[in-house]
């Protein structure tokens, strides 16, 4: 069941970084869920608390896809080693590595996690917004 709630994770994700559709991923969050990254030192909870977070998540981007690397299900748990390459919002290139690890009850997601190198997409981000004002 783990590997196909992985699956079904991954298509939701794209769908929202491709059509920017928030509610495939929304709705895989249990009411009692937990969502976070290295980044936030929020955590967000239920439903309403997964939009948040990953409409943040998207606002971040103009153009965005990830890739997977490894994907490692087993019963209740998933790793996903991914790098997602896209623009920021002002068009500049955007380039991270990271993992993500789900814990899941039944057909919901109970806890989302995402780990990668923070300071390294904030510099991109604020680069970008940086020249982006140079610009103006």
């Amino acid at each position: 069941m783990s590997k196909a709630i992985t699956d079904k994770f991954i298509e939701a994700l794209w769908k929202l970084e491709e059509g920017r559709d928030l509610e495939p991923i929304v709705a895989m969050y249990a009411d009692d869920c937990e969502v976070g990254n290295v980044v936030a030192p929020e955590k967000f909870h239920g439903p309403d608390g997964a939009r948040e977070f990953w409409t943040k998540y998207r606002e971040t981007f103009g153009e965005i896809k990830s890739t997977f690397r490894n994907v490692i299900a087993t019963e209740g748990h998933a790793a996903l080693e991914w790098t997602t390459k896209g623009t920021s919002t002002g068009g500049s290139p955007i380039e991270y590595d990271g993992v993500s690890v789900l814990e899941i009850e039944g057909d919901k997601l109970i806890r989302f996690r995402a780990y990668f190198h923070a300071a390294e997409l904030g510099r991109q981000v604020t680069n970008d917004t940086a020249s982006t004002a140079r610009s103006q």
